[in-house]
């Protein structure tokens, strides 16, 4: 399937294997950058060029589904017309990309003959001789789009670069998941950035009037084009501040509160908040709206001008009574106010009339960092007929995400792959390390599983491309053949072993650096793992503590450890983090064990 230099890969002799792994190489780098990828865009870029590109694909295509139809989000290779034509279509349709996320399954298919029997409605875009792929994006149990990738020729594909394609689409649906997560987290950011300093500038001052002015000019433009607060004082509704997006028409909306004050009376608008203590949503204002509401054909001039196109209103509360009113007021006819807006603007209300509840601003954000956190660490650790998987994770409280990270990989011969490590610093540079060590270390171990071989290689792939912070890991290649367990350690604190009937031991500590600093040659140790033998890796939030040293941190998880070799895995792994945590450390916790069934 892959073209290097224009000779295929079957070719045979010297040049087949450095060719392949040029190729696996080529895909390595793309998985790197689709776990950097920080936008749609970038991914589908990436996709359409630099993938189609490592494996020699003519036409490439991301999809996406949108409820009962699939969206191309990213196409290359076809004319503008035919593009035209597939930027949307039903997912019932016959495509190998519709089956393919249907089905959740890679499909294959090769030849025009293929082709023509099984999709016969894309023959006249896959004109003459082809192979088509489309592999799945699978994130948490459910297929979410596909990548079509089309090549020249009837070739068998290479299993390698099969694997290769199915690990990156993997990593391109985490990417999506990712950036979606990356989306909220800074939306709700954003709000509650927002929120926050609204709390400081209402504290900042004892008068009301200049502390409430601050308080909408920070809401325009972000939130609304215009936002006014008014209260009632002496049986009559003041304003108190307004700001619009548009200077100039400051003045038009204080003209329109002057000349035509709120009417008491009418069942709408500001009073009405204020009688019901009851929000009021306008998702879209009409001009038939303006029409009904206008005294006058000057006041339906007015706000003409101002353009208003949706609104919300909500009570301003203080010591369990309504006091006034804060208006946001949209001119912009792509944003329309709803429910999560009312919702929004009650909270600011709150907060203009009382103090900021700090927990509450506090508790939002680390639920925003922790999704963020969840959303590149495997959902959950699945093990093998040979062995048993564990894993706990804590995060540390704070509101920036960490760099702790894990995986579990089976391999096809029974073996199975185990790592975890720590990428040093925090936020979404730590996040986004995180995704690209895990995706490599897959993508290196599917080719060449033992620890040596995926050491150098990722020394390498940091040393040019990987990011600025320090990265360590300990890998395990666990085989039931040989019941022994070969141990890889790059600047990682040591797992920690227990046999049954034996005291709990550390292996050794790191051969050699953390990733990325040392080009030198990586050794690995093989460890006898019997049934019941039981391995606990961890990331140094476990052990550590500021009054005390290392040794004296692993010394309290050996004798934790002792005799658990008994005890159902869950149970044992339960008990050495509850027994070993520290609430009082601010620090991620990361822990995974492996025990050999009997």
């Amino acid at each position: 399937m892959t073209r290097v230099d224009g000779g295929s890969e079957h070719e045979g002799g010297a040049l087949e294997v450095p060719r392949r792994i040029e190729a696996l190489t080529r895909l390595a780098r793309v998985t790197g950058e689709l776990a950097m990828a920080d936008s749609i865009d970038a991914v589908s870029k990436i996709v359409t060029y630099h993938i189609a590109d490592a494996v020699g694909a003519t036409v490439a295509a991301l999809a996406l589904r949108e409820g009962d139809d699939v969206r191309l989000i990213a196409l290359r290779g076809l004319l503008a017309k035919d593009a035209l034509r597939w930027e949307v279509f039903p997912l019932a349709l016959g495509t190998p990309v519709s089956d393919t996320i249907r089905t959740g399954e890679s499909i294959v298919v090769r030849g025009a003959a293929e082709i023509a029997a099984r999709y016969p409605g894309i023959m006249e875009v896959e004109a003459g001789d082809r192979t088509i792929v489309t592999i799945p994006l699978r994130v948490t149990g459910r297929t979410i789009g596909g990548i079509a990738l089309s090549f020249v020729g009837d070739e068998e594909p290479d299993p390698a670069e099969l694997d290769f394609l199915e690990i990156l689409a993997d990593t391109c649906a985490q990417a999506f998941q990712r950036i979606e997560a990356s989306a909220v987290a800074e939306e709700q950011t954003a709000r509650l950035s927002f929120l926050a300093e609204a709390s400081i500038e209402l504290a900042s001052s004892l008068d009301l009037d200049v502390t409430i002015a601050k308080v909408t000019r920070l809401a325009v433009p972000s939130f609304a084009d215009w936002c006014a607060i008014d209260v009632v004082r002496d049986g009559r509704m003041h304003r108190l501040a307004v700001a619009h997006v548009d200077p100039e028409k400051v003045e038009l909306a204080i003209r329109l509160q002057e000349r035509w004050p709120p009417d008491p009376s009418v069942d709408g608008g500001v009073w009405r908040v204020v009688r019901t203590g009851e929000p009021e949503l306008l998702p879209e204002i009409t001009d038939e709206m303006l029409v009904a509401t206008a005294r006058d054909e000057e006041q339906l001039q007015v706000a003409r001008d101002l353009g208003l196109r949706s609104a919300i209103i909500v009570p301003l509360l203080t010591r369990g009574r309504v006091v006034g009113g804060l208006t946001w007021v949209s001119t912009d006819e792509h944003r329309r106010y709803d429910e999560d807006d009312v919702h929004f603007a009650e909270h600011l209300a709150r907060r203009a009339a009382t103090a900021i509840d700090n927990s509450e601003l506090y508790s939002q954000t680390l639920e925003a960092a922790e999704q963020l956190q969840r959303a590149v660490l495997p959902e959950r650790v699945v093990g093998s007929e040979a062995f048993e998987v564990a894993s706990d994770y804590h995060p540390s409280g704070r509101t920036a995400i960490g760099g702790d990270f894990y995986d579990v990989l089976h391999l096809d011969d029974g073996r199975l792959v185990v790592f975890l490590g720590d990428v040093m610093g925090r936020g979404v540079s730590a996040a986004a390390a995180m995704a690209m060590m895990r995706a490599s270390v897959r993508a290196f171990a599917s080719v060449d599983p033992m620890p040596s071989a995926v050491m150098c290689k990722l020394d390498g792939l940091l040393g040019r491309y990987g990011p600025e912070q320090l990265v360590t890991l300990v890998y395990l290649l666990a085989d039931p053949a040989s019941q022994s367990l070969h141990v890889g350690n790059a600047g990682h604190p040591p797992p920690v072993l227990v046999r049954p009937g034996r005291p709990a031991e550390a292996l050794g500590f790191a051969d050699g650096p953390p990733l990325g600093v040392s080009q030198d040659a990586r050794e690995e140790v093989a460890v006898p793992f019997h049934a019941g033998d039981t391995l606990i890796a961890f990331t140094d939030g476990l052990v550590e503590r500021r009054d005390e040293g290392l040794d004296t941190g692993l010394e309290r998880l050996r004798q934790a450890a002792d005799g658990l070799a008994d005890l159902p895995l869950v149970d044992a792994l339960g008990t050495v983090v509850s027994s070993m945590r520290d609430e009082r450390y601010d620090d991620d916790v990361a822990v995974l064990a492996l025990r050999r069934r009997p």
